[in-house]
């Protein structure tokens, strides 16, 4: 529990860093794992 509390501080302390909302982090995120995907598909398959 002590680590999720620490991961959801962390989180929140770069949103309010780079001034980004949940929405915004998360399509952040979906481009990140599109990105990834594409990559992994592309060398390894």
């Amino acid at each position: 529990m002590r680590f999720i509390n620490w991961h959801k501080k962390m989180g929140e302390k770069r949103m309010l860093k780079y001034g980004l909302d949940w929405y915004s982090v998360a399509w952040i995120s979906w481009i990140k794992g599109l990105i990834s995907g594409i990559v992994i598909y592309h060398f390894f398959i």
